[in-house]
């Protein structure tokens, strides 16, 4: 089926379900295309807990959808590929991360949300990238804390802090697929292009930034100075939604280590959501995510910590 006419007959069936497509940043654009909205973590969450829709489809990864199934237990989840993972959530397992907590029992648990939903069961307060430096902030300074699982970002937040941190040794391998020799070539090429980059990137990556931030965060700075030419250091999906927002700026993917189609950094688990599993999704009402109900009553109460502590 044409990609016009997929995108057509999901319009359709989203109107008919009473559903409602939310597409994280790092989707193919004819996903993106489709979506009653896209964004970042955080943008997704809030959405996520302020649907009236019936049926929310997810199409990110499956910590994401898990975020949804928590903030709605009563509304249908769904998922294009039950496979689309995380390897910064799989960085992390539930029963080694509890022995960690267990040995560091005075510690407050702070988790970036891209983690299980069992990790976030475990945990004080969840965070993004674009307000991990305000929660870590609103911490009193004499209380410890524990935060996971992504150290880059912990790293990124302690120097942004001031505050020292007990990191959980996990990263995502998008993020570190950036190549500092192939990026330090690129900026001698365009010397006057100014760098962008996520703070899930390790720290030579970040040292090289003129701008760090959330998917959304980075959108906005590119609007602030459209007429610029930017080298970004993220997932390579963010550049459709962000040359629509600024058509005249010039963009150029940072260059990953391996040598592949785009010279760019894919996450791989993000492009298994495709326009047809979407529309399978949506006709079949499958796959379902669910959380169980004793995990979903304790990831709760972290994750409405993060929307409180956001909304200020």
């Amino acid at each position: 089926m044409k990609t016009n006419m997929l995108q057509h007959k999901i319009a359709e069936l989203k109107k008919q379900k009473n559903a409602v497509i939310l597409a994280h940043y790092y989707q193919i654009p004819e996903i993106q295309e489709v979506a009653d909205y896209v964004g970042d973590s955080l943008g997704l969450s809030q959405k996520a807990a302020e649907t009236d829709a019936d049926m929310i489809v997810f199409a990110g990864v499956h910590f994401m959808a898990e975020t949804a199934k928590i903030l709605n237990p009563s509304k249908k989840v769904l998922l294009p590929d039950v496979n689309a993972g995380c390897s910064l959530a799989e960085s992390c397992p539930p029963e080694a991360f509890q022995k960690f907590i267990n040995s560091h029992p005075d510690h407050l648990v702070i988790t970036y949300v891209n983690c299980s939903a069992e990790i976030k069961a475990m945990s004080d307060i969840v965070c993004t990238s674009s307000n991990a430096v305000a929660i870590v902030n609103s911490v009193p300074e004499d209380k410890p804390i524990i935060f996971a699982p992504d150290k880059n970002l912990g790293r990124y937040v302690m120097q942004e802090t001031g505050r020292e941190l007990l990191l959980w040794d996990g990263s995502c391998v998008v993020h570190e697929a950036f190549s500092a020799d192939k990026l330090i070539s690129l900026i001698q090429q365009h010397p006057d292009a100014k760098i962008i980059a996520h703070p899930e990137s390790e720290t030579h990556i970040l040292k090289t930034a003129n701008y760090i931030g959330s998917t959304a965060g980075m959108i906005s700075f590119v609007k602030q100075h459209p007429e610029h030419k930017f080298i970004v250091a993220t997932e390579a999906g963010i550049l459709y939604k962000m040359q629509e927002a600024v058509p005249q700026a010039t963009l150029i993917p940072a260059p990953a280590k391996e040598d592949n189609n785009c010279a760019c950094s894919e996450c791989a688990f993000m492009k298994m959501n495709t326009l047809e599993k979407l529309y399978n999704c949506l006709q079949m009402e499958a796959p379902e995510i669910l959380v169980a109900e004793d995990i979903q009553n304790k990831a709760l109460y972290p994750i409405n910590r993060m929307l409180e502590l956001s909304a200020h």
